[in-house]
């Protein structure tokens, strides 16, 4: 017999006596309400990660979104982005070619207010996951409507049918790490910088 297998033996003996009916959890999250209302939360939070947050109107959308973009920048759009801004479509290009691009724009499927967090699904607009990861900077639609109160009425309201066969990205500011001395560093792992357009 096997180390393994005697640890499996083990594990299985000690279980054999347990008690495997179903165990019901109760879901009772509080939800909080905020004198800024969701979006404000979603906005304050958004910029405790050290992320951008501009507001708009629905007519000042363009505008905004060129005003995130540095002058002169390349910028990679995912297709069926419902805006229109300058920039090169994605043609499933290599990491490496998306490299050589500054900024990436994008929508967004929902947004959680407790946590300032963003969920892409990479529907149209939205792109694959490369988009999101790879240009240095992400500027990211967020419509008020899309932001719910906290994590679970996310992942309720991504049980939907529509999203069952589609990848998710959750989005809680530009990507950061620290090392063992807590020296923060951004852009490792996805964008430097994260800017956040929200609408409404």
């Amino acid at each position: 017999m096997s180390a393994r297998d005697e640890i499996l033996a083990r594990v299985r003996s000690a279980l054999a006596d347990a008690d495997t009916s179903e165990v019901h959890v109760p879901r009772g999250y509080r939800a909080r309400r905020t004198p800024e209302g969701l979006a404000g939360r979603f906005a304050g939070r958004v910029e405790d990660y050290r992320a951008t947050v501009s507001r708009c109107a629905d007519e000042d959308l363009v505008r905004t979104v060129a005003n995130a973009l540095p002058t002169g920048a390349r910028v990679v759009l995912p297709p069926g982005l419902p805006l229109d801004v300058p920039g090169v479509v994605d043609e499933d290009f290599a990491a490496a070619t998306l490299d050589g691009y500054d900024a990436v724009v994008t929508t967004a499927t929902v947004a959680i207010a407790e946590t300032g967090t963003i969920v892409l699904t990479h529907g149209a607009g939205e792109g694959r996951r490369a988009l999101s990861l790879v240009p240095d900077l992400h500027v990211c639609v967020v419509r008020a409507d899309q932001v719910v109160p906290d994590v679970p009425q996310a992942i309720a309201f991504l049980g939907a049918p529509a999203y069952h066969d589609r990848p998710q990205t959750w989005i809680s500011g530009p990507s950061a790490t620290s090392d063992i001395e807590l020296d923060r560093v951004e852009g490792v792992h996805g964008p430097r910088t994260l800017h956040v357009v929200l609408v409404g």
